[in-house]
């Protein structure tokens, strides 16, 4: 096999305040033509330093790569250290012969350009295309990535078209140039487990038809295995284990390693709780301590046996509902003309009905635009409906008035997708967990409910010292305990989880869903759990629902619709989840 990419003993570091992290530390990678090589870790590993070292992306002067080489062996057979060229030599290299596609496409495309203006823009600059050939050559692209009305978005801005569509697009900008060497940094996270399968399908008959070689960065060993013939697993700026992705997965060696594999929501089979990094590892005063587990030990001490299923499933429906969903239908219009008449709609919920039970969890999955997260607001009333009623602990949520539904929300509370969105970056975190209890008169004085925080940010795995600080001194994962924290404060009785967990990294994804399990068997909430990964919804749900275009498709049993799914569109979300080996 012909190399492509050589990095050798690569050093990158980061300066703060006067001190120096090493977030790379002294790594050796090959990649060769025609194969993919996947780079996997949490959050903080390095492996998106590592690929942004690559593309000499790194930011000065905070940060720089202070050793080791970068060998790129070129389309004319030279040997080029990428480390010593100056930025106007990169740039000829740099999305012409090594392209990437970045994790956030919304972030990564400008949103006053259109996005055929994007693409033709960097065909004109390497390819040096006119006008003419550039838009022909664009449209050919959106074609061959199998975006739907190329014209139209060709004339499109990036917030007009989905998240799906705006990967598709930021891969036919790094095919443009026919490139070499393909990064992909964590193209599918976040991403519906359909269009992540298409999007894969896709990466892998471009790499066929091209040769390329493709460094496949992501959290999620699952989407490795599908894709990647070798695996690289990061933590810490270190390499820990490396070699082909059927042996790693049989046989890992590394604690880290089998952490990984481990925390993935299994889809044969019911676990009490995710198993994490820590039941495999943890760091004392700086060493690594192995605590000597198999992954058969662990699965087997959090396997649910099918008694234990029966006897929960037992005491659940014996009691009287919490929530009552009724003939529920949440449309919008679609004005068109000088007038803005009514034309049509659209049917984001329409007519669905169901119940939750207290200290249940009734997961709510779907495709992007199926209508679960409207249908979760709707409950709420932050979106109103258009017809139907919803029932809450007897009372008609849909007929209070907007001082008697303020008062309600006490009971009902909402996680949102984002937390960092969902923080006021301005507010130390607990003032803002503190502003609920405020605004309802939650105990008797500041000094209580001060304490009543610091027990709350106790219960959710965080220090006291966290207090006084503010969102961005934390990680993804932390911000998302302190949303966590911030909805259990009024002690609700109803949570509604929408998509909170989808962008953590898969460890960090186990920790916090064993947490809203805790809180709910400690507390007796009830959950409505909505998320695009039926993975994630099985391990968490006593009962399932299937969405599809505002209806409900199918509603039961999470393992009975798992192994008999009763429609296609069921079965086509679950052939399209990651399997791993």
């Amino acid at each position: 096999m012909k190399q492509l990419l050589s990095i050798r003993n690569l050093v990158t570091e980061f300066s703060s305040d006067g001190k120096t992290t090493r977030a790379v530390n002294s790594i050796n990678l090959q990649l060769n033509k025609g194969e993919t090589v996947g780079i996997v870790g949490e959050s903080g590993s390095g492996k998106s330093v590592t690929s942004l070292s690559v593309m000499r992306l790194i930011s000065a002067p905070a940060g720089k790569i202070s050793g080791g080489e970068i060998i790129y062996h070129n389309r004319e057979g030279a040997d080029i250290d990428l480390v010593k060229l100056s930025e106007k030599e990169m740039m000829h290299y740099r999305g012409n012969e090594i392209a990437m596609i970045f994790q956030e496409p919304m972030t990564s495309l400008n949103p006053v350009f259109t996005c055929g203006y994007q693409v033709m823009e960097a065909l004109q600059l390497h390819k040096k295309l006119d006008k003419k050939a550039a838009r022909e050559r664009t449209i050919e692209l959106f074609k061959k990535v199998k975006l739907p009305r190329p014209e139209a978005i060709f004339d499109s801005y990036p917030h007009q078209v989905s998240g799906g569509q705006k990967q598709r697009v930021m891969i036919a900008m790094a095919m443009s140039c026919e490139p070499s060497v393909l990064i992909a940094d964590e193209p599918t996270t976040a991403l519906d487990v359909t269009v992540q399968a298409t999007i894969l399908d896709l990466m892998r008959q471009l790499q066929q038809e091209n040769e390329m070689g493709i460094l496949f960065i992501t959290h999620d060993l699952g989407v490795i295995a599908e894709l990647a013939q070798r695996v690289v697993v990061m933590y810490k700026g270190n390499i820990v284990e490396e070699g082909p992705v059927a042996e790693i997965f049989k046989n890992p060696k590394h604690p880290y390693t089998k952490g990984l594999l481990a925390c993935r929501p299994p889809l044969t089979h019911k676990l009490k709780k995710l198993p994490t990094v820590a039941d495999f590892m943890r760091q004392e005063n700086g060493n690594l301590i192995e605590t000597g587990e198999s992954l058969e030990a662990v699965t087997i001490k959090f396997k649910v046996t099918e008694e234990e299923l029966a006897a929960r499933k037992t005491a659940l429906y014996k009691k009287e509902p919490i929530l009552k969903v009724e003939n529920l239908a949440t449309w919008f219009p679609i004005k068109k003309g000088v007038f803005s008449r009514t034309r049509d709609y659209v049917k984001a919920v329409d007519d669905v009905s169901f119940d939750v039970f207290p200290g249940e969890t009734v997961g709510l999955v779907g495709e992007s635009g199926c209508g679960k997260t409207t249908l979760g607001r709707t409950i709420l009333r932050l979106i109103e409906p258009t017809s139907g009623k919803v029932w809450f602990n007897g009372s008609e949520l849909t007929g209070l008035g907007a001082s008697e539904m303020r008062a309600k929300r006490r009971d009902i509370q909402i996680i949102f997708q984002d937390p960092y969105s969902s923080l006021n970056p301005r507010m130390e975190v607990g003032a803002a967990i503190m502003e609920p209890m405020n605004v309802h008169g939650i105990l008797a004085n500041e000094k209580e409910r001060k304490e009543r925080v610091i027990e709350l940010l106790k219960r959710v795995n965080l220090a006291p010292e966290h207090f006084n600080r503010y969102p961005h001194e934390f990680s993804g994962g932390q911000r998302q305990r302190i949303c966590i924290a911030r909805a259990i404060a009024l002690q609700p009785k109803f949570i509604i989880c929408d998509e909170s967990v989808s962008a953590l990294d898969v460890s960090v994804q186990a920790q916090v869903l064993n947490l809203l399990n805790e809180l709910r068997d400690d507390f007796g909430f009830t959950y409505i759990f909505i998320s695009h990964d039926l993975s994630v919804v099985k391990f968490m749900s006593d009962r399932m629902i299937v969405m599809n275009k505002g209806k409900i498709e199918e509603m039961g049993d999470p393992e009975l619709i798992y192994k008999n799914p009763q429609s296609e569109y069921t079965r086509k979300l679950i052939a399209a989840i990651p399997k791993g080996m």
